[in-house]
């Protein structure tokens, strides 16, 4: 077994949640619009961004910020 199949598979599990979500409301009509596609694309791919960017501590975020806004 794998070290980050864990991880692999919890995000494996998000997505599919965010999209199959997205898409049974989306079939209330029997019919799915560009839009509908586009917001089960838009869950799938927020539900992988929640696992692929990285926490911060205030600390750094402050500094970081700091680092931009300096003349």
């Amino acid at each position: 077994m794998s070290r980050y199949s864990k991880f692999i598979v919890a995000i494996i599990v998000a997505c599919l949640i965010a999209g199959l979500t997205a898409l049974v409301s989306a079939l209330q009509d029997n019919v799915i619009t560009p839009q509908e596609w586009a917001t089960i694309a838009l869950a799938f791919v927020g539900a992988l961004g929640v696992y692929f960017v990285p926490n911060t501590s205030p600390v750094d975020l402050d500094e970081r910020l700091s680092e931009v806004t300096d003349p």
